[in-house]
């Protein structure tokens, strides 16, 4: 298995999981579930951030993004109440 077969293999993993990036103890996780196993990505590249960085150059992860939920709309106001005039107050002298 080449380099870039195993970038692109982790790359539609994880856009199986909509998740754009995952550590290695996440990946470690799924134990057999996983497409390459984690110690042939890392004897490959060096490291697992080399195999992230490198999985985002070769075949980028695109994930939907959520929609935000709705916000919900103001109750209506019965009805506007005229302002209460306030007293005027007298010159007592």
């Amino acid at each position: 298995m080449t380099k870039d077969m195993m970038a692109k293999a982790l790359s539609e993993f994880f856009v199986k999981k909509g998740v754009e990036t995952m550590d290695l103890l996440t990946y470690k996780e799924f134990g057999n579930d996983v497409p390459v196993k984690d110690y042939l990505l890392r004897r490959a590249f060096g490291s697992w951030t080399r195999v992230l960085s490198a999985m985002k150059k070769r075949h980028p992860v695109e994930v939907a993004p959520v929609p935000a939920p709705a916000p919900e709309p103001a109750p209506k106001a019965a009805a506007k109440k005229a302002p209460a005039k306030k007293a005027e107050k007298e010159d007592v002298e």
